[in-house]
């Protein structure tokens, strides 16, 4: 009797769950004992970066196919800011801690150069000018008699008379401005000084042959924050002035902003300075960090920054415990 011979069964192939480029299913991955662990890790991670990012304390991340705004100049108000006595600035509605860096392109004809690095915030920068006069021997020691210092957007923010630590022998008016009258209302030197570095710390401060100002301070501001606008190449070439020459405030302003000052005999106003010296580097800023940037080595990355967008700000020992309570 000849044995009935069955069908073999066939045995399911299983269903791709992606197409052959897409990701492995997550069976097919490797579960190893630390697997869960790093996952956590990640999840806390993503968690911080948003909190800070609404907090407006790190900066959202680029996303592919995004681009930042072009360099250059520009008939076009932005949004959120109002157009100042120097410029662009923030808008009263935005507040400047909200803005956290401000990203720019060069051009050059329809070529995209590259992304300069993030500039500080407007409320970083401080422009400061101060009148001298003259004590000691026959007057020709330079005490600090007026200071003066500026907001990026030219606002008033110290203006006082400083009474120096030695008697005055020449009021130098013709140059400084001051005269006995304004002594009369004038604070001591610490107080002045004192008042001033507070303003001073931690900002970028713009000024025009600044050394001499920081001398009469009794003051060392970082070099790495400091923008003298008679040591700015860009600005003599813009001005027709050959690269070394040490151009004065007065010379600057007049070829680049088509403004007179320091004129008459009663003497230099340092308000006026100090904003012509802002307007005076605002023309330059941005190619003007850039080349900073390439030239100095980089700065290591400080968590008091919030410029600073790093990885290393989610590690628990930069974690403020008032942040971590109750939102993760």
């Amino acid at each position: 009797m000849t044995p009935l011979l069955l069908p073999k069964a066939s045995v399911p192939t299983p269903k791709r769950t992606h197409g052959p480029a897409g990701p492995p299913s997550p069976r097919m991955m490797p579960q190893g004992p630390g697997s869960k662990k790093r996952s956590r890790r990640h999840q806390r991670f993503m968690e911080r970066r948003a909190l800070l990012e609404q907090r407006g304390l790190l900066r959202p991340r680029r996303r592919l196919g995004t681009q930042g705004p072009l360099g250059g100049h520009s008939n076009v108000t932005p949004r959120g800011w109002k157009v100042s006595k120097l410029g662009l600035s923030v808008s009263p509605s935005t507040s400047p801690d909200s803005t956290v860096g401000r990203c720019s392109r060069t051009s050059v004809g329809n070529t995209i150069t590259g992304i300069q690095p993030c500039l500080p915030r407007p409320n970083k920068y401080v422009a400061i000018d101060c009148e001298m006069v003259g004590t000691g021997p026959r007057g020709r020691q330079s005490e600090l008699a007026r200071c003066s210092i500026v907001s990026y957007d030219g606002d008033v923010i110290y203006d006082k008379y400083v009474l120096p630590l030695l008697p005055i022998v020449d009021f130098r008016t013709r140059w400084s401005g001051i005269t006995r009258r304004h002594m009369e209302s004038a604070i001591q030197f610490r107080a002045a000084q004192e008042e001033i570095l507070k303003i001073l710390k931690d900002k970028i401060v713009v000024g025009h042959a600044i050394h001499n100002d920081f001398q009469a301070l009794k003051y060392f501001h970082p070099k790495e924050r400091t923008r003298d606008t008679s040591r700015i190449p860009l600005l003599n070439q813009r001005a027709g002035l050959p690269p070394g020459t040490n151009a004065s405030l007065k010379s600057l302003a007049r070829h680049l902003l088509q403004k007179k000052i320091q004129v008459g005999c009663k003497g230099h106003s340092s308000v006026e300075d100090a904003r012509t010296a802002m307007e005076l580097y605002r023309l330059v800023e941005v190619p003007w960090e850039a080349e900073l940037a390439r030239s100095q080595p980089p700065r290591p990355p400080s968590p008091t920054d919030p410029i600073t967008d790093s990885h290393q700000y989610m590690d628990d020992q930069y974690w403020p415990q008032d942040l971590m309570a109750g939102t993760l």
